[in-house]
């Protein structure tokens, strides 16, 4: 169940391994130390808070890893549900609320649910990501053009009203800096791959507004001073109502994280050749954020950008995230204090980047080319994220997304009725495939597919319109993976409506899961083990025997079912 990779790879470790990780793990943590910044200043916390979470939830994702890759830290995916809980509740509800997403991600490991999070449908993560990028750079436009005020709107189209009543009030010096920001990360990885073009945009940014001395926000001037220590948050307020109030963005923050650190640790197989773990990656990521808010940090996830930078440049165990963890860490006590020295509209030209790169837009135009109901669920959920919230539109789209795997599975389950002749048991294996003759009186149901709710009242529908009734009904089983509870129940119920109306039922080909189900559930007590038959010849067999048996009792009136007929007379 819970099985750090970093167990298995330390088993033969090298000191070549070990270069390899070294050199990636450095390049890593230039990558992370400007997003942790900008993550944490847009979520509404402390720059320093970034840093921390880098440092201990990036240890803590890479060193309890499923994965051999992934990079963990502030998540640019998390920042609107965070930026959230900072405004109703402080940075005391963004602790309780990245502890109980923790909570979470652990019990999501250990019931094995890593292995369903990572197919979430594709239309409902692409509403998602697609809505979060677009309220990140919605958050970004103030920095980006230097509007004053404190008074913006939380909702996105109030935001948007905004700033366009405040045109006539743009930074050019700001927006110049976010500009210049913008290009230089777009375009440095050009020049070179190795250096990420966010950190030059940053030290261009600041020498431009030191040597020009241009007047604009800073980290220094809005968060002062950076603590380079790490401190224990204050929560003396704790209290059971206020854990019940964060519940629901807890959960919120809980998908978020088991989404996009699944899709990363996916992406990351197809690139390394090695499978991940996913319930372990979902238990690694509860530990670290469990951990991380005690010691001042926030939520943490693995993230693609940084984990594909790790594959890029050379990373191969989980002591490459380890290394880029305690780089950030040495950053954060000797050269901490720098960071007040960039600007405000510099940050929000990498999270503009870094919106447009999550954006998915290409994703979002091909899914038209979908049918119509993946159009709807992409537009839905998509609307909801912007203009309701993540703490409706997660739960919607688990909800959304139960309904369509429900579709889908019906889509490929049916219920056909023979009377003259059917397949054989080798007909869906082979092109050659024989036919065998259903007798006068002989009726099969041939189910394939899951036998669950979606099916289950079909046999009520098929009876209606069948005018004459049969004496043996065949239930072909052959082909059903599995059975519900539902299913379950109507098979019980189709089982007495035909001994009622003086039908024999014969179980045919029953699945080794299916027949589990049915003794568990006493089914079976409703037949003699001489009705349950191992495929449709024998079947039909057995059928004939009772038909044979019930001509000779013609001349009795007032035949009724007997489960051991004809075995008592």
């Amino acid at each position: 169940m819970f099985q750090p990779v970093i167990l298995k790879t330390l088993k033969n470790y090298s000191s070549r391994l070990f270069l390899s990780d070294l050199t990636s793990g450095i390049i890593v943590a230039i990558v992370a130390l400007p997003l942790a910044v900008a993550f944490a200043i847009a979520s509404g916390v402390s720059p320093e808070t970034g840093l921390i979470t880098a440092v201990i939830g990036g240890f803590m994702i890479s060193f309890f890893a499923g994965s051999r890759v992934q990079i963990g830290g502030p998540s640019g995916a998390l920042i609107v549900v965070i930026y959230g809980i900072v405004n109703q509740y402080g940075f005391e509800g963004v602790v309780i609320a990245s502890i109980l997403a923790g909570i979470m991600l652990v019990i999501f490991g250990f019931l094995k649910a890593g292995t369903i999070i990572q197919f979430m449908p594709h239309p409902i993560v692409v509403g998602f990501t697609s809505g979060i990028a677009l309220m990140i750079f919605t958050s970004q436009v103030q920095e980006l053009f230097g509007f004053p005020g404190n008074d913006i709107p939380a909702e996105m189209l109030g935001k948007w009203k905004y700033y366009f009543s405040k045109l006539d009030k743009i930074d050019l010096s700001a927006l110049g800096i976010g500009l210049v920001t913008i290009l230089i990360t777009t375009l440095w990885p050009r020049v070179l791959r190795k250096i990420p073009g966010s950190l030059i945009a940053i030290i261009v940014s600041v020498l431009i507004v030191f040597f020009f001395n241009i007047e604009v926000a800073t980290i220094g001037s809005k968060f002062g001073e950076m603590r380079t220590a790490i401190q224990i948050p204050d929560l003396s307020g704790l209290n059971f109502e206020l854990v019940q109030q964060l519940i629901v963005p807890a959960f919120t923050i809980a998908m978020l994280i088991s989404m996009e650190s699944l899709f990363s640790a996916i992406v990351a197989d197809g690139a390394t050749g090695f499978r991940h773990r996913p319930n372990t990656e979902l238990i690694s990521h509860g530990i670290a954020n469990i951990v991380t808010p005690i010691f001042g940090g926030m939520a943490a996830s693995g993230a693609l950008a940084k984990t594909m930078t790790n594959v890029r440049n050379g990373g191969k165990t989980p002591m490459a995230g380890v290394i880029h963890a305690v780089v950030l860490l040495l950053f954060l006590l000797f050269l901490g204090g720098l960071t007040k020295l960039i600007p405000l509209a510099s940050l929000a030209g990498i999270l503009v980047v870094v919106s447009y790169n999550m954006s998915e837009w290409r994703s979002f135009i091909n899914i038209f080319k979908n049918p119509k109901s993946d159009v709807a669920v992409l537009l839905t959920t998509f609307l909801l994220t912007v203009l309701v919230g993540l703490n409706i539109a997660i739960p919607f789209g688990i909800i959304l997304a139960l309904i369509l795997f429900a579709k889908r599975v019906m889509e490929t389950s049916n219920i056909e009725v023979f009377h003259s002749e059917i397949e054989d048991e080798k007909s869906h294996l082979s092109e050659d495939a024989d036919t065998i003759d259903v007798p006068e009186g002989i009726e099969v149901y041939q189910i394939k597919g899951p036998f669950f709710f979606g099916i289950a009242n079909k046999f009520e529908e098929i009876e209606k319109e069948i005018k004459e009734k049969p004496k043996v009904r065949i239930l072909r089983l052959s082909r059903v993976p599995f059975i519900d509870s539902t299913g379950l129940k109507n098979l019980r119920t189709l089982i007495n409506r035909c001994h009622q109306q003086n039908i024999f039922v014969i179980l045919s080909g029953v699945e080794p899961k299916v027949m589990t189900s049915l003794k568990k559930d006493s089914i079976i007590n409703l037949l003699t083990w001489d009705n349950v038959c191992p495929d449709i010849e024998t079947s039909i067999s057995r059928a004939k025997e009772l038909i044979h048996f019930m001509e000779l009792d013609e001349s009795k009136k007032g035949i009724r079912y007997n489960k051991n007929y004809p075995l008592d007379g």
